[in-house]
Parts: structure tokens; C-alpha cells; sequence
């Protein structure tokens, strides 16, 4: 609902905007003192810090075209890079000092935020001219005649809900078969964190033209990188590890793929064309989390290689006939 707004509104100011909306959330959430409210300030934070995703399509704009896959997978990088570390800072934060403090210490990082982006952030005026109805109604168009903007988020949204499953359904494996402690888990999560690498890479890949070969290579090795866990205790935590980091890096490399694809098609469309392209992917994240409990509960670890594995395989089948269909 909000990052459409980017082919509407001025960009900067827009931007800045939703960055205070979440600094004021998270204050009212350290702050809070009954569910009900918290659960609102959740709704709040989560629509004040999309703004990263007004930033992507701004990046995009700026950027020369031969560059501009290195750009979008250097704030992508950035991206992830917060994500990934954002689950092991805040469990060893609230664990010594509150989870109140985890949300106070977050208004203050977006309060510096907002100074930065007040000072830096170009202005950028949209040459879209459209009403708030009639941009939400495009979305609905723009998705059904843009194949390619389909076919990314279908790729991106299977692997984000292995992503997704994998990373819920791993501390639980963590805690009843290793005797994790949840300090341990967040350590073990920063192993994700060098994942985050392959965004800039992904970027300069597709810069150098190998957009396809990449994303064939991402979408297979996510689909067997997750099988060599099943062997047992002799793969152990280090083959966990390892699974993770290049589950991570093959989601995050298909990501910006898609992301450097989607940008060429229509500079006046960018944020929709964005704000679709994220929307699938956190649509299969939240799948993928969904069901991870229920498939651990029922079958075990085995059960989540299993479903983890068979997103980004149907994801790499679906991407062969594409790539049939246009041949």
C-alpha cells in the first residue's frame, strides 16, 4: 500500500515520512503495556520500515545502466545483511538488558536514519500522475501483463519460503537434537549473516550479462544444498552451517537477479513493479514459516529438507520451461 506511492509522490520526502512513522512506533512499542496495542505498533513498524524498499526502485533511477545491477545488490546486500544479523543482536540484547530495549535502541538507529536521509537523499519528482485508487488498481494490470515480473516473483517466492522454513524449523532442530541453549542459536545465526556477500555479487553478474546462468545455478544449489543434512550426526552442526550459509546465498544472488531484471522494464513503474515483486516474496515467507512447525512436529527434520528442497526445485522447473518457452 505504501511503496506504489514512490511512482506518485516526491521520493525523498515520502521516504523520510515513513522512516519517522516507524521511529514513533517502535518508541510507542518500548513503551507498551498491553497486547492489543503492541499488536497494533507491530501493523505500524512493519508499514514504517518498507521504506527500504522506496530506496531500491530510487537506487534504480539514479544508477547508470551498467551499473545498475552493482547498486541495487549493494543496498540488497545492506538488506539482508540487517535481516540476518537483526534475529542473533536482538535475542543476546533482550537477553541482558529487556526486549523493551531492543525496540528503544531501534527508534534511536531509525532516528539517526532520518537525519542521514534528510541531508543525503536526492529529491526525485515521479512524472506518473494518477490518483491513490487508480495507482492500486495498475497493480492488479501491471501483473497481469508482465510475464517477466510474474516469473521473477514466482522463482524468488519458492525460495524464500525454503528460506523461511529452513531458518524456523532450525533452532527447534538446534534445541532438541544439539542442546542449544538460545545464545547458541544466535550465534549459529550470524552464519546466514555471510550469506549476504552474494548480493553485490549477484549484481555485478547481472551487469556482466550471466542473469540466467546465475539464477539456473542459484535455483539448483538451493535445492540440493539442504539433502546432505539428512545424513545424521556425522554432518552434524557444521553441515547445518553449511547448508545455511549457502541456502542464504543462493536466495539472496536470485533475489537481485530478479530485482536488476524487473528495473528494465518500465523506469516509470518501478515502486509497483517492486512493491509486487516483494510482496510474492514475503507472501512465500511467510508460507514457508507457517508451515514449518507443523512439518517439524510431524515429521522430524526430514521433513523440512524435504519441503525445503522441493520449493526451489519447482522453482528451477518452472524456470527450464520459461526459458523452453522463449527459446
Amino acid at each position: 500500500f505504501l511503496v506504489p506511492l514512490g511512482d506518485l509522490i516526491e521520493n525523498r520526502k515520502l521516504t523520510i515520512v515513513t522512516v519517522v512513522l516507524a521511529a514513533l512506533a517502535l518508541i510507542g512499542a518500548a513503551l507498551c503495556r498491553n497486547a492489543a496495542s503492541f499488536l497494533v505498533l507491530s501493523l505500524l513498524i512493519g508499514f514504517g520500515t518498507v521504506s527500504v524498499q522506496m530506496l531500491i526502485p530510487l537506487a534504480a533511477h539514479l544508477a547508470h545502466e551498467q551499473s545498475r545491477g552493482r547498486v541495487v545488490g549493494a543496498i540488497m546486500g545492506g538488506l539482508m545483511l540487517g535481516i540476518l544479523l537483526s534475529r542473533p543482536l536482538s535475542s543476546v540484547v533482550a537477553d541482558y538488558f529487556g526486549w523493551r530495549t531492543v525496540f528503544g535502541s531501534a527508534a534511536v538507529l531509525m532516528m539517526v536514519v532520518i537525519v542521514i536521509l534528510a541531508f543525503t537523499m536526492p529529491q526525485r519528482r515521479p512524472a506518473h500522475a494518477a490518483s491513490y485508487p487508480a495507482l492500486l488498481t495498475s497493480l492488479g494490470t501491471l501483473f497481469r501483463d508482465t510475464p517477466l515480473l510474474r516469473q521473477r516473483a514466482f522463482y524468488q517466492a519458492c525460495m524464500f519460503a525454503s528460506f523461511s522454513l529452513f531458518w524456523t524449523a532450525v533452532p527447534l532442530e538446534l534445541a532438541r537434537h544439539y542442546g542449544f541453549s538460545q545464545s547458541k542459536i544466535a550465534l549459529f545465526a550470524l552464519v546466514g549473516a555471510a550469506g549476504a556477500i552474494s548480493a553485490p555479487l549477484g549484481g555485478r553478474l547481472a551487469d556482466a550479462g550471466f542473469t540466467r546462468g546465475a539464477t539456473r545455478a542459484a535455483l539448483a544449489v538451493g535445492a540440493l544444498c539442504l539433502l546432505p543434512t539428512l545424513i545424521g550426526p556425522a554432518w552434524g552442526v557444521i553441515g547445518l552451517g553449511l547448508a545455511a550459509l549457502m541456502l542464504d546465498f543462493c536466495v539472496q544472488l536470485n533475489m537481485v537477479m530478479g530485482q536488476r531484471e524487473i528495473y528494465l522494464l518500465d523506469a516509470a513503474s518501478r515502486n509497483r513493479l517492486n512493491s509486487l515483486y516483494m510482496t510474492s516474496i514475503f507472501i512465500g515467507g511467510a508460507s514457508g514459516s507457517a508451515m514449518a512447525s507443523g512439518l517439524y512436529e510431524r515429521g522430524g527434520w526430514t521433513a523440512i529438507v524435504i519441503a525445503a528442497s522441493l520449493l526451489p526445485a519447482l522453482a528451477l522447473l518452472r524456470f527450464l520451461l520459461d526459458e523452453r518457452r522463449a527459446r
